[in-house]
């Protein structure tokens, strides 16, 4: 089939009123096609260029090759190039183009991009029906022509080559990218070619055909192709019109690309290895993911990153199946050659997966590097979150070599001292590694576990949910029994300490200890979350049921009521009630042996001032444990008890010193026993019977807090209602008021106060029969002028009374 050819005359440059036309137009060529294709082939003279150049220059200027589809989706082909013109006109630029219909493909089944080097180009209009050239149908034969450099070309555009073909591979793709053409900045038109058979050779023949261009623009932001070149002058506007531009005739670019894809293809080319894409085409799977191409270039021997190679990995690992056996050798020693030193974690993870894929379909000799490899980085790496090897991938030489190498510093480390600060998951790989690799750690096992039993529930505690180590630390439990026998002992001899951070470890990890180890303090730390919710706030009931879990009696292990009281109560006190509970459910040997007689007595010191219990509880605990209560809480615990002596009327003589003496010893006093100690001392000093010396000793100690006290409690209802319906009590109470005029300030402040705030009023309720009774009691118990003066006090109040009576009739009047 004849392709119809056209061929095209620009205006002359500085003639701007002359135009550009058709000079030849080959059949089915419309004239509608024409306006169409005229804007795509316009040619601008670069900046500084003369308009009449010489022959040198004239041919120096660049080229404009074109591959464009129109509308009606038909294809066009074409070179613009510089032309000598006629006088009036020096220069032309002549456009040989040709026209291909909608679905005729170039002949030879050639692509566009092939047919910039053909020697079949004309820069003047055939004259008199002259044969016509055939650019495209007389292209040399075979791939030579178009890949002729590239390989050189490639080399020399090293560091723009990922992110340009991962440009031309976006704009490529079947939706045209928005945002306007890729720019590709060169100082030689050519070199724009250069690159856009570059691309022809690395991507699909599809997307190749997709990519519309031309090497030479000066207006890329108006173009509608796909890419465009552009000498360098225009760079800095392209930029600004916000097209995606690329720099190749400057400086090389600091940032790279993140494109996988890309980057492997470039550091194919650079390796000169362009018949590499045609056999990753042939591997399935996405032609733009890097795993294809990354397998291949692997196996040719081609040095990839660290990305790279983990994309390899990890499509071989999707597709065991896809590579033959020499392949598979061959990508296994490229991923484990010593030479690579900048693997990262994920590149260990793909090949943690290959592994996991190869093992038991591939002989061990090809598996055991990548095992090797793995434990590898699993000790000296620290990477905690790779995939392991199974045991028996390390049988034979390979397994005695890297043990070998590996345990001496597998037990150093283990053994090392810092391994306090070891992170939980580092110690659980070097255990599972030891395993693997038949290390024999019996002797540094309990101290690295005790180690590692600690670590575990400080990193739980600090975690929200479920720690991070716990699927690896299960997996170390279900393969290695004396590892899981030893932590477990370890974590139920720390539980009586701590036995709420165990239980919320239990809580987020299910340990497996239902074999025969007996684990008491395990069990009740894995009963308590249960027996709560179930319970609710009956601790007492939890308690109960927790202790019932531990399997052992309080009496034969005391340590259980520590860690049952750690977790019912954890950092608060136990009420009263609940203190009684526990004190009778043990000796207090067992409660002495477990530590939680201080909780005993944190609930007695603690109690609310109105629970009668808790001075019997401080009776009881005193007695109890005699050597280890001291101190402060000594001092307030003998207060109290003072307070139930004083309440029950039998309190040892000097009552009211001591009760003063134990209040500086325990200091600082909890307010609410001294608030029940200063209540019981001041009701029993105003109580009918009490003795005189200690009321005495009471007046003359000038306490103002005591002294305050008594004052609260002569003003009370009991009080009250006993002056005014006991004329013996209040005549003792006016003896006592009265009595010691020397005393102190706060005395005498407050017995006046008394006097005359509480006794006067509860006096003039009195009958006379009544007041007279309580004036006959105060002459006989204390003397006939202690009578009077109870008449004049008695009396000075009513003449008051009665003198503000008159003087008011008197003003009145």
């Amino acid at each position: 089939m004849s392709l119809a050819q056209v061929h095209h005359i620009s205006a002359a440059p500085g003639d701007e009123e002359a135009a550009g036309r058709f000079t030849a137009v080959g059949p089915g060529v419309s004239a509608a096609l024409l306006a169409e294709l005229e804007p795509l082939i316009g040619y601008a003279l670069p900046d500084g260029a003369s308009h009449r150049p010489a022959d040198a220059e004239l041919r120096s200027l660049p080229q404009a090759f074109t591959y464009a589809v129109l509308s009606d989706g038909s294809r066009v082909v074409g070179r613009t190039a510089p032309a000598r013109g006629d006088g009036t006109a020096p220069v032309r630029f002549h456009t040989h183009a040709v026209h291909l219909p909608p679905g005729v493909p170039l002949p030879g089944d050639r692509l566009p991009v092939e047919a910039w080097r053909s020697p079949h180009w004309v820069s003047a209009t055939p004259v008199g029906g002259g044969a016509l050239s055939d650019p495209l149908g007389l292209l040399p034969p075979g791939p030579a022509p178009v890949r002729e450099g590239l390989d050189d070309f490639a080399v020399s555009r090293g560091p723009w080559l990922a992110a340009v073909l991962a440009d031309l591979r976006r704009a490529s793709e079947e939706e045209a990218p928005a945002g306007g053409p890729v720019v590709l900045v060169e100082r030689q038109s050519a070199d724009v070619a250069r690159w856009l058979g570059l691309a022809a050779v690395t991507l699909p023949r599809e997307s190749v055909e997709r990519l519309t261009f031309t090497t030479y623009t000066r207006r890329p932001g108006s173009s509608a192709l796909r890419v465009v070149g552009a000498p360098p002058e225009d760079a800095a506007a392209a930029r600004e019109a916000g097209l995606r531009v690329h720099v190749c005739a400057d400086r090389p670019p600091v940032d790279g690309t993140a494109d996988a894809w890309a980057r492997t293809v470039a550091r194919v080319w650079r390796s000169r290895a362009p018949e590499l894409f045609e056999e990753a085409r042939g591997l399935p799977g996405d032609p733009f993911a890097a795993g294809p191409l990354a397998v291949i270039a692997l196996c040719a021997g081609v040095a990839l990153g660290p990305e790279e190679r983990a994309a390899a990995a990890g499509w071989a690992a999707e597709r065991p199946y896809a590579l033959d056996a020499k392949r598979t050798g061959q990508l296994v020693e490229a991923l484990t050659s010593p030479g690579i030193d900048d693997r990262t974690g994920s590149e260990f993870d793909a090949v943690g997966r290959l592994f996991g894929a190869l093992d038991g379909r591939c002989p061990a000799s090809v598996t055991a590097p990548l095992a090797a490899m793995l434990v590898t980085e699993a000790v000296r790496g620290g990477n905690g979150s790779l995939e392991l090897p199974r045991r028996d991938a390390f049988v034979g030489p390979e397994g005695e070599a890297i043990a070998g190498v590996l345990g001496p510093e597998i037990l150093t480390e283990l053994e090392s001292g810092a391994g306090g600060g070891r992170p939980v998951a580092r110690t659980v790989q070097l255990l599972r590694v030891a395993r693997l690799l038949g290390v024999n750690g019996t002797e540094v096992l309990p101290e690295v576990v005790a180690r590692l039993a600690r670590t575990i529930l400080t990193e739980a505690d600090g975690s929200e949910g479920t720690p991070a180590f716990a699927p690896a630390l299960l997996e170390l439990l279900d393969e290695q029994f004396d590892v899981r026998t030893a932590l477990l002992g370890a974590l139920d001899r720390i539980a009586p300490e701590d036995p709420g951070a165990v239980a919320r470890f239990l809580e987020w990890v299910a340990l497996p200890f239902t074999g025969t180890q007996a684990l008491p303090h395990l069990r009740m730390c894995a009963e308590a979350p249960g027996a709560m919710t179930t319970l609710g706030r009956d601790r007492s009931a939890v308690w109960h049921r927790v202790l019932r879990a531990a399997g052992l009696s309080p009496f034969a292990e005391p340590l259980v009521l520590r860690t049952a009281v750690g977790l019912v109560w954890e950092d608060r006190a136990p009420t009263v009630e609940e203190a009684r509970l526990l004190l009778e459910a043990a000796t207090s040997d067992a409660h002495r042996a477990a530590g939680t007689w201080a909780r005993l007595v944190d609930a007695a010191l603690g109690a609310p001032a109105d629970t009668e219990d808790g001075t019997a509880l401080a009776h009881d605990l005193l007695r109890a444990f005699p050597q280890e209560i001291g101190g402060r809480e000594r001092a307030a615990l003998q207060l109290l008890e003072l307070c139930r002596d004083l309440r029950s009327g039998a309190p040892e003589p000097g009552w009211t010193e001591q009760v003063r003496t134990l209040r500086d010893r325990s200091a600082p006093l909890e307010p609410a026993i001294q608030e029940r100690a200063f209540t019981a001392l001041t009701e029993r000093l105003l109580a009918p019977d009490r003795p005189g010396a200690e009321l005495y000793a009471f007046v003359r100690s000038d306490d103002a807090d005591l002294i305050a006290a008594y004052d609260r409690a002569a003003r009370t209802e009991p009080t009250r209602t006993r002056l005014r319906t006991h004329p013996a009590y209040a005549a003792d109470c006016f003896t006592n008021w009265t009595a010691h005029p020397h005393a102190g300030t706060a005395w005498t402040t407050t017995a006046a106060a008394l006097l005359d705030e509480v006794l006067r009023p509860a006096v003039r309720g009195m009958t006379a029969e009544a007041v007279a009774e309580v004036e006959e009691t105060v002459g006989r118990t204390g003397s006939s002028g202690r009578a009077n003066a109870f008449r004049d006090w008695n009396r000075s109040r009513a003449l008051g009374r009665l003198g503000r009576r008159i003087a008011g009739r008197v003003r009145r009047g």
